[in-house]
């Protein structure tokens, strides 16, 4: 991802440091496991501690000859591994001698084939950006819900197909926005425990030459689970369960974004971001104040819907493994994390910053002269004057074409049709009478 959507946090996660240092920290397990099983002698075992992850640019060059990053990688580290002393350890193996002819580095990678190594890596690394990730959805949740109950009274239109309908509270709307966002990071909880598997089966996922011990061992302490059948590599519906809840995660935010977009719009202005001192909205029309972040927002996710669609193509594999799935993990995997994780960061700053209008909202109720009260003067002529409802709705509506046509108000139009009610009939407050329950339920929300 490209630096501009990048937070310090998650970049970090997806550095070739990181990752040499996180297939050390596995090879290592391993070479531990191994020793509990009296495989790896004592020496041999510190001396591979002492080792470290070696540099990208020492993995580069030689990669360059083998073709085969793995490889690459293991020749490397061996470099940073000193010899053992020598002598008799405790499990009655010789250490290393002069010769290196036993260097202690000829245990590391043992039984093992590189997707044991790579897939056990990039299930550590994915559940460390699923974490943080899910922080900034617990902090867009928390966002939501308290300006949703800050502004949960703010009356505004309701608006069915951009049009208004019955009145609603701007409250009401982060609110439901709040619940969808929670039930994206509940997707994501769900993710993070499908991709946090491990596995170390050897070349089939037989393990013809390891021990299913230090498979146990390795993935207990990285917090992972085990694979039960692998192949060569752990199944990839697992990853791609992870990209589509990001997906869906951001498709919840575009919903925040496509909102605020619409009720910032000159028309409207019920609500507008935050603009900084000395901010420039645009280079021709100094009066510009745009909702770009909240577009931004929008744009995102049609970029984190796209990473869904090579994780799902990536799931069909040729019999124990091909590499097909190689090259595009390396883009989807760290760029829809990061992006994700970027949106969400950006969205929950939207929603804290967020300038509302309450009054401004009042106001646009009353644009169509009362007509957003239609649905209860229908049940009100229905219940009081015992009409049918086929009957009350012709009045009604031809009430309500001509306030439509004429702008004159609602009530007029209906009195004028015989229909005659109190001014009270036409407050928006009727409307939210029971609208506690929805309160409730936010208040209940853990942010």
């Amino acid at each position: 991802m490209i630096p501009r959507y990048t937070r310090p946090e998650m970049e970090a996660l997806w550095t070739d440091e990181t990752k040499l240092a996180t297939w050390v920290e596995v090879e290592v397990l391993a070479c531990e496991a191994h020793h509990e099983l009296g495989v790896v002698p004592a020496a041999d075992l510190a001396a591979i501690r002492q080792g470290h992850a070696p540099t990208p640019e020492r993995v580069a060059e030689i990669e360059a000859t083998t073709d085969h990053d793995v490889i690459a990688f293991l020749t490397a580290f061996a470099e940073t591994i000193p010899p053992a002393r020598g002598g008799v350890d405790d499990a009655g193996d010789r250490g290393a001698d002069s010769s290196g002819e036993q260097h202690p580095s000829r245990w590391v990678h043992y039984g093992l084939t590189s997707s044991d190594l790579l897939d056990t890596a990039l299930a550590v690394t994915l559940v460390r950006a699923t974490d943080l990730v899910l922080a900034q959805a617990d902090r867009l949740v928390a966002a939501l819900r308290d300006r949703g109950l800050e502004h949960f009274d703010a009356v505004c239109p309701g608006r069915t197909h951009g049009v208004h309908a019955e009145p609603t509270t701007f409250g009401h709307a982060l609110g439901q926005l709040a619940f969808a966002v929670d039930r994206g990071r509940a997707r994501l909880r769900r993710a993070r425990e499908a991709v946090a598997v491990g596995s170390l089966s050897g070349a089939v996922g037989t393990y013809s030459n390891v021990d299913p011990f230090v498979e146990s061992y390795v993935c207990e302490r990285l917090g992972l689970a085990v694979e039960p059948i692998a192949t060569q590599v752990v199944a990839r519906d697992r990853h791609a369960e992870l990209l589509a809840a990001c997906a869906l995660l951001a498709a919840s935010v575009e919903q925040l974004g496509t909102e605020i977009r619409h009720r910032q719009r000159t028309e409207v202005r019920e609500v507008e971001e935050a603009f900084g001192a000395g901010q420039k909205g645009s280079s021709a029309m100094p009066h510009k104040r745009n909702p770009i972040r909240s577009e931004r927002l929008c744009g995102l996710a049609r970029l984190v819907r796209g990473y869904a669609v090579p994780a799902l193509e990536d799931i069909a594999l040729w019999h124990e493994r091909d590499i097909s799935h190689s090259s595009v993990e390396r883009v989807i995997l760290p760029d829809a994390l990061t992006a994700t994780h970027y949106q969400l960061w950006l969205a929950a700053d939207v929603v804290e910053r967020l300038h509302v209008d309450a009054e401004r909202m009042r106001a646009n109720c009353e644009l169509t002269g009362g007509l957003l009260s239609s649905s209860q003067v229908l049940l009100a002529i229905i219940a009081e004057h015992g009409w049918t409802r086929d009957d009350a709705y012709a009045v009604v509506q031809r009430a309500a074409m001509r306030t439509w046509s004429t702008g004159e108000p609602f009530r007029d139009t209906l009195a004028a049709e015989g229909v005659d009610l109190p001014a009270d009939a036409f407050a928006p407050e009727r409307f939210l009478a029971r609208h506690d329950v929805v309160r409730h339920r936010l208040e209940a929300l853990a942010r």
